[in-house]
């Protein structure tokens, strides 16, 4: 009897054993397998490059791998030491600040104004619109004929009777920092237009017409009722704009090449100078470093400020 019972249930512990199912993809891993490849590829292209440059900033390398020697934090006290190095850390964050605070508002103020039933507001949505499609440097070589000091823009001054107002723009160090804030501004306040715009299309009607009701004028419906619900589209425009800016250096490269002087220079800038003019990777690589922490710690406050405002709809 035991024998035949035992006979019977053998095929049962006898059939395809577990190593059998090595090897195939579970459901609960079919997500990971299809992450690898973007992991493998970023791995490659940001975390390496990225973690050697950290490396690299501690060093005195020159492209060269053989005679680099480690010389601890001496790239990143010449930062703070050097002229030029001062000189673009400020430039930088006056850029950052003034390019954000006055983009934001100008996106804010056409977004609100082509917000209506204004029968050219498609076509005025695309003129701000398209100058953020062009590339910078394009916009830059534009900017830079129009400035100079022979330049449209002074003839037409000129020519208006306002010779006063005619200025060597990009030629002056009190001028060029501010006219290339000004042109960035000119190109990218679009952008912030199209996010602000993103953001009253989700704000309910309901809200606007009830405060209309409760006989709020149009400036109070806007300051209480507007501005506090787009926080979320305030927080990308800020966001995108603070990074981009920091970085900023086509348009400081095409029109100026950092001077006069170091009156444009931007921390971007001269970390291009220092790796492909004089070959000094190292000391490029440890401004990189700073900026990309600058960049990280901006965005870190004006998140955190931001999400302080924020309310639920």
């Amino acid at each position: 009897m035991t024998s035949a019972v035992t006979t019977a249930t053998s095929p049962r512990t006898t059939g395809p054993t577990p190593s059998g199912r090595k090897g195939r993809l579970t459901p609960g891993g079919v997500p990971y397998a299809l992450l690898l490849p973007a992991f493998v590829l970023y791995a490659m292209v940001v975390l390496y490059p990225t973690l050697s440059g950290a490396v690299y900033a501690f060093t005195d390398w020159t492209g060269r791998a053989d005679g680099t020697k480690f010389v601890g934090w001496a790239n990143f006290a010449e930062i703070f030491s050097d002229v030029a190095a001062r000189s673009a850390l400020r430039n930088s964050l006056v850029i950052a600040v003034s390019v954000t605070v006055v983009q934001t508002l100008v996106g804010l103020a056409l977004a609100l104004a082509l917000h209506t039933s204004l029968v050219t507001r498609n076509v005025l949505r695309t003129l701000f619109f398209a100058p953020a499609l062009l590339p910078p440097v394009i916009i830059a070589f534009l900017w830079t004929f129009i400035l100079t000091p022979q330049g449209p823009l002074n003839t037409v001054l000129r020519g208006l009777g306002l010779d006063f107002l005619a200025q060597n723009w990009l030629g002056d160090s009190s001028l060029a920092l501010w006219t290339v804030i000004g042109v960035v501004i000119w190109q990218s306040a679009g952008l912030t237009m199209v996010i602000y715009l993103a953001g009253l299309q989700g704000i309910p009607t309901e809200l606007n017409e009830s405060a209309a009701l409760d006989g709020a004028s149009w400036w109070q419906r806007t300051r209480l009722v507007t501005v506090p619900l787009l926080i979320p589209a305030t927080t990308v425009a800020m966001s995108l704009t603070l990074i981009s800016s920091l970085k900023l250096f086509d348009q400081v490269f095409a029109m100026t090449g950092g001077g006069p002087g170091y009156a444009t220079e931007t921390l971007s800038v001269i970390m291009y100078k220092e790796a492909f003019v004089s070959g000094r990777f190292g000391y490029s690589t440890a401004i990189a470093l700073v900026l990309t922490m600058i960049v990280f710690a901006f965005t870190m406050v004006q998140l955190g400020a931001l999400r302080r405002f924020d309310v639920d709809r």
